[in-house]
C-alpha cells in the first residue's frame, strides 16, 4: 500500500536539481532584460547624445512638444539653444527637448 509513495531519498535529489534549474532561470531572465530593456535605451540615449552635441545654428528642428523651428543661437556652456518659431519670434529651449534634426528647408514646405 506504501508503494506508490515518493520515497524520502528519491524526493530530495528533485529538490537539489530544482535549485540549478533556478539558477539557470534567473540567468535567463536577467539575460532577456539585458537585450531587451537596456541595452536599446542605452543605445537610443547615446544617439540622443550625440544629436544634442551636433546641434548648430541655421539647423531645423522640432522639439518633443512638436514645435518646429530654426536654431539662431547655440552656446556650448549652457544647455539652453535659442530657436526661432517664426518671423522675429524667438523661444529659449532646453537642448535635451530637441526630438530631431529636420533636413533644411523642411519648414519653408509645411
Amino acid at each position: 500500500m506504501l508503494d506508490f509513495f515518493i520515497s524520502p531519498a528519491y524526493a530530495q535529489d528533485a529538490a537539489a536539481g530544482s535549485g540549478m534549474a533556478q539558477i539557470v532561470m534567473l540567468v535567463g531572465f536577467v539575460l532577456i532584460f539585458y537585450f531587451l530593456l537596456w541595452r536599446p535605451q542605452a543605445k537610443r540615449a547615446k544617439q540622443h547624445k550625440q544629436l544634442i552635441g551636433n546641434l548648430s545654428k541655421g539647423d531645423e528642428i522640432v522639439i518633443g512638444g512638436g514645435m518646429l523651428g530654426r536654431i539662431t543661437k547655440v552656446s556650448d556652456d549652457s544647455e539652453f539653444i535659442r530657436m526661432e518659431v517664426a518671423d522675429g519670434t524667438e523661444v529659449n529651449v532646453q537642448k535635451n527637448a530637441v526630438a530631431a534634426v529636420l533636413p533644411k528647408g523642411t519648414i519653408k514646405s509645411i
